[in-house]
């Protein structure tokens, strides 16, 4: 570790202390993969972009959660006792319920529809 500390606390400061340190307006332009920028690099973007991708974040950690449940409740060699599968099961089902409910929440309120 302190090697790895050391090494980077080095690079750091000899890159900053080999800087020539000229700044040119050409390297202050924002970088558009080689192109010259067209407009203003700050735009406003619609909140429904925003809405779907937490929703898909949403809904891929749903996956995430179920998948090890499925496998380790009701698998081909289950981790749990048979007295618990019942527990868990219906566990996953307050679960799913619980995002069904969100899901349509979203749908009601038009997070789906695109004008």
């Amino acid at each position: 570790m302190i090697v790895v500390g050391g090494f980077a606390t080095v690079s750091l400061l000899l890159s900053h202390l080999i800087n020539p340190g000229r700044e040119t307006p050409v390297k202050q332009m924002p970088y558009e993969s080689g192109m010259d920028p067209i407009g203003d690099a700050y735009q406003q973007f619609d909140v429904r972009f925003y809405l779907i991708a937490i929703l898909f974040l949403v809904f891929d950690v749903e996956l995430l959660f179920l998948y090890p449940w499925a496998v380790a409740s009701f698998g081909e060699y289950p981790v749990v006792s048979p007295s618990m599968q019942t527990v868990l099961f219906w566990e996953g089902m307050i679960f799913l319920g619980t995002l069904l409910l969100a899901w349509i929440v979203a749908w009601r309120k038009g997070v789906f529809r695109w004008r």
